[in-house]
């Protein structure tokens, strides 16, 4: 390279560093929304009714076939559970995963945009054998699904 190359390389990195930091100091490259929230009256309750209740508002849901959970039936490391699920049911405005049978059951809660197919893969830990529940908010109505799984070795 030559003095004038390494000269306008040097002028152009300078130029973009300064409208990235007056940008920045503008207030223009900062985050509108906020993406996550920590419930945490939900997250550490013990059981799956009161979990249910303090993120989705109710405790009693209705069985529903709409409702898929792809899960091992038998998995040999508890703390990488593979779970899939996914819904057919219109409306979904929350989706809540919970393993059964761990000290704090709730693992995770989406709210899906009303734009996406409401359905999450995700790994969880699972201290014992249990069922693993979704409870799918749809329509103002709580739908849930069960799937049982085996840990062999504990995860929590």
């Amino acid at each position: 390279m030559t003095i004038n190359e390494d000269r306008r390389i040097f002028l152009k990195s300078s130029l973009a560093a300064g409208m990235v930091s007056s940008a920045i100091g503008l207030g223009l490259m900062t985050p509108r929304a906020v993406l996550a929230a920590w419930n945490k009256k939900a997250f550490s309750t013990d059981s799956v009714d009161m979990a249910v209740e303090k993120v989705l508002g109710g405790a009693a849901s209705t069985a529903s076939d709409d409702i898929e959970i792809d899960a091992p039936e038998v998995a040999e490391n508890g703390a990488m559970v593979p779970i899939t699920w996914k819904t057919k049911l219109t409306g979904v405005d929350s989706i809540a995963l919970l393993a059964e049978n761990n000290a704090r059951p709730l693992c995770c809660v989406y709210r899906p945009s009303t734009r996406a197919r409401p359905g999450v893969s995700i790994r969880i830990k699972m201290g014992k054998s249990g069922d693993v529940i979704a409870v799918v908010r749809s329509d103002g109505k709580l739908y849930s699904s069960r799937r049982s799984v085996k840990v062999t070795a504990g995860g929590c």
